[in-house]
């Protein structure tokens, strides 16, 4: 599932996200989500999130609800 919908995305699952330094490259950082961090529904690009580590980025796939 991608990472295009707010709802879809909750605090506690494992996500695939992107960083802004690896948007060229387009590696992706596993971890689970702290915080929400688009207040939009929807976002083409994915909904950016903290992770637990601090990290912050777009989500590009959610691995596990």
């Amino acid at each position: 599932m991608d990472g295009t919908i707010r709802a879809d995305i909750k605090p506690g699952i494992l996500v695939n996200i992107i960083l802004k330094k690896d948007q060229r490259s387009g590696a992706l950082t596993e971890g689970v989500v702290k915080d929400i961090l688009t207040s939009a529904p929807k976002h083409h690009r994915g909904i950016k999130v903290r992770l637990e580590d601090g990290q912050i980025g777009r989500v590009q796939e959610i691995l596990e609800d």
